[in-house]
C-alpha cells in the first residue's frame, strides 16, 4: 500500500538482526545510529519518513533527536516516545527482557512470537522466518550485547528523564495494538500526558485487533495510519 501511494521503501536490516552479519562484538548505544545515517548518505538520501517497530524504534528515536534534519516524519510501533514517564504499570511491557539480557548461545526465543505479543496466533513458517536468521552464529551471538549495550542504557536514559529535557521536534506518530498490553490508552495517556512540553508534534493511535506484533496482525490498518501520519505531517 505505501509504495502504491507513491512512496519509495528502504527495509534495512539493522546491525545483529536479520541477516545481516554483526561483525563488531563492540556494539554500544549508537551503533546502529551511525550506520543508519551511513546508509542514508550511501544511498543518497537527504531526508525520509522513518518508520520503525520495537528494537529498530531505539535507533530511529535517536535519529529524530540528534539528526532531526534528516527525518521528514517518524511513525514507531508498539514502542512509546523517549520523553514517557515511567510508571510501575508498564513493568509487565519489559518482562521479556530478561531472556534477551542474559541469552545464552543456542537458547530458543520462540516465546517471543507466543499470543502474548500476537493478537492472532502466529504460524510455525511465520515464526520460522522470524527466528531464521538466528541460526547464523553472528546474530545469535549479537542478542545479548545488543540488549545490555544498547537497549539498556537507552532505557535508563528515559527512565532518568534524558529525553524530556530535550525538544522532539520532528513530527512524531506512536501507534499500538489495542491487545498490547500494558500500552494500553489509560496508561500511554499517562505516561505521554501534556506532549506539546516535549514535542512539537506527537500523537498517539490505536489499531483494533493487533497486539506488540502489530504489523502482523493488522498490516493493512498500521499502512493506513502510516500514511494517515505522512499526509498530515507533511
Amino acid at each position: 500500500m505505501i509504495t502504491a501511494a507513491g512512496y519509495r521503501v528502504i527495509c534495512p536490516d539493522l546491525r545483529g538482526a536479520g541477516w545481516t552479519v554483526a561483525d563488531d562484538p563492540h556494539i554500544e548505544r549508537k551503533t546502529r545510529l551511525r550506520d543508519l545515517l551511513a546508509l542514508l548518505d550511501v544511498l543518497d538520501i537527504e531526508r525520509a519518513h522513518v518508520v520503525s517497530h520495537d528494537m529498530g524504534t531505539i535507533t530511529a528515536m535517536q535519529l529524530t533527536y540528534e539528526h532531526p534534519e534528516r527525518v521528514r516524519a517518524a511513525v514507531q510501533l508498539s514502542v512509546p516516545p523517549g520523553f514517557m514517564s515511567f510508571s510501575p504499570k508498564l513493568l509487565p511491557g519489559f518482562e521479556h527482557l530478561p531472556a534477551f539480557i542474559w541469552h545464552r548461545p543456542g537458547a530458543s526465543v520462540r516465546g517471543t512470537f507466543s499470543e502474548r505479543y500476537a493478537a492472532r496466533p502466529m504460524s510455525e513458517a511465520t515464526a520460522d522466518a522470524h527466528l531464521a536468521p538466528m541460526r547464523l552464529p553472528e546474530i545469535d551471538s549479537a542478542v545479548r550485547p545488543l540488549c545490555r549495550r544498547m537497549i539498556l542504557p537507552e532505557a535508563l536514559r528515559i527512565m532518568r528523564g534524558i529525553y524530556r529535557r530535550r525538544r522532539l521536534t520532528v513530527p512524531t506518530l506512536a501507534v499500538f495494538g489495542r491487545r498490547d498490553r500494558p500500552w494500553t490508552e489509560e496508561n500511554m495517556g499517562r505516561a505521554c500526558r501534556d506532549p506539546e512540553r516535549y514535542a512539537d508534534r506527537f500523537e498517539l493511535a490505536y489499531v483494533d485487533d493487533a497486539a506488540h506484533f502489530i504489523t502482523d496482525d493488522a498490516p493493512a490498518a498500521v499502512a493506513d495510519v502510516t500514511l494517515d501520519w505522512f499526509e498530515r505531517a507533511a
